[in-house]
């Protein structure tokens, strides 16, 4: 199953599945706890983030090029830093430039896998951790460099988690119809031009042993997003640097999922 969240003419929020473009089925229900298909086909007008996230955990460095590109040396076990859900955003909605970000230029993108937490995982065993994924989506982990670096005390979380900071999308695709995470390519666009490009199969830590690290003794909820890391190209790596800019349109393609298109600007207070 494809699942969207979206909003019709009227403002109205309604989550649901087999988007045509215009319109799609309506889904009643909690999608984690007991969801029903219903015959009822509403237009859609915008989609929304399929789902609000329970937590965003983040996996840093986990492509071996990426880390290279960095200077920082190969982990040796996931690293793990977080994002607020308040900065998630829809897959065509708006990246907002904070304006504490304009000048100098520092918003950078990484496009990811994103994982989605279906049941609670607590303690879990790397050969039973795809068992407790409900699905997959896109993700953008979208980084302020200097806030990252210099604003959170050698923390990550607060140029990270910026609203808007965290598309996801389109669609939030059930397990069953992706048959191996490990082999999906990941793209991301800036402008039309390739910027990122790899396989889900470069990861160093994969998604089974992600949840396997990341749940021992750690309750994972329903809802919980794992941003699982993102290739080498990002823009502060460059040589110049390519920050995102007003004006600019980021896309973020992940095999068998989708693409988000977002267009960026700047934030107006």
């Amino acid at each position: 199953m494809r699942i969207v969240r979206f909003k019709d003419a009227e403002g109205k929020v309604y989550t649901g599945c087999r988007f045509n473009g215009k319109s799609a089925m309506v889904i009643r229900g909690d999608i984690f706890s007991g969801m029903e298909l219903t015959d009822q086909r509403v237009e859609v007008r915008e989609l929304l983030p399929p789902f609000l996230p329970a937590a965003i955990l983040c996996i840093g460095l986990n492509y071996s090029q990426h880390a290279a590109e960095t200077g920082i040396q190969l982990p040796g076990h996931p690293v793990l830093f977080m994002k607020n859900p308040g900065a998630v955003t829809g897959p065509k909605a708006e990246i907002r430039i904070p304006v504490s970000c304009l000048e100098p230029p520092q918003v950078d993108y990484e496009a990811e896998l994103a994982v989605v937490i279906g049941r609670l995982a607590k303690n879990v065993r790397k050969e039973e951790a795809l068992d407790y994924v409900f699905g997959y989506t896109c993700g953008n982990d979208v980084s302020a460099r200097i806030w990252q670096k210099q604003g959170g005390g050698k923390q990550w979380v607060r140029g990270k988690s910026f609203d808007t900071f965290c598309p996801l999308g389109p669609e939030l695709v059930t397990a069953d119809e992706i048959a191996d995470p490990q082999q999906l390519s990941v793209e991301c666009r800036l402008n039309g031009k390739v910027m990122q490009q790899a396989s889900t199969s470069e990861m160093i830590f994969p998604v089974a042993e992600i949840i396997a690290f990341l749940s021992e003794s750690t309750t994972l909820l329903p809802g919980t997003v794992i941003l699982t890391g993102t290739p080498n190209g990002v823009g502060f790596a460059r040589t110049p640097p390519v920050f995102l800019q007003p004006g600019d349109l980021l896309e973020t393609s992940i095999e068998g999922v989708g693409v988000m298109s977002n267009p960026v600007t700047a934030e107006v207070l």
